[in-house]
């Protein structure tokens, strides 16, 4: 999980939950989230994005509503990622918390579309493999790697209460 390499999938600023998953698709069953991810944007990134790839943006992703199925969305479509100047606040804990890493870098502009990504949270840098440019990852440290490593705060609580009954 440290290391992950995909293609990446630009978008702009200021991308909001309902842009990444879209009211109209509420009444659907959690399930199917992954058919209509990021399709207030493109309609069609759903069906294109593959597994292991990176959703990479500007500032502010992920603004807006607490809505989590949007991070279940991502997840459901094949999303490894996303990389973003910054993101919402209230997405960043619900990426976390349902395994998504949502990383911080200083700068997205010089990553397009298509272009092949590595993540090595361990090193905490990313690697645009087209042109070698190293970009370093600002956040993902201490109880957030823990609980993504842990595969989410669901399985990262559950192991710390069974440590405890351990004990």
């Amino acid at each position: 999980m440290d290391v992950l390499e995909g293609t990446a999938w630009v978008f702009g600023d200021h991308v909001t939950t309902d842009q990444i998953y879209p009211g109209r698709y509420l009444e659907r069953p959690l399930e199917e989230a992954g058919r209509y991810a990021l399709s207030g944007l493109d309609e069609d990134f759903a069906g294109r994005v593959r597994r292991g790839d990176f959703v990479v943006a500007g500032v502010n992703f992920g603004a807006g509503s607490s809505r989590e199925a949007a991070v279940v969305a991502l997840k459901q479509a094949g999303v490894a990622a996303v990389l973003a100047r910054s993101f919402g606040r209230i997405f960043f804990r619900n990426a976390i918390n349902n395994g998504l890493p949502a990383v911080i870098v200083p700068d997205t502009s010089g990553i397009r579309t298509g272009d092949r990504l590595r993540l090595d949270l361990g090193a905490r840098q990313v690697t645009v493999l087209d042109t070698g440019a190293v970009l370093p990852v600002i956040n993902l440290t201490g109880i957030s790697m823990a609980i993504l490593r842990a595969g989410g705060i669901v399985p990262f609580t559950e192991a710390r209460l069974a440590e405890r009954r351990r004990a």
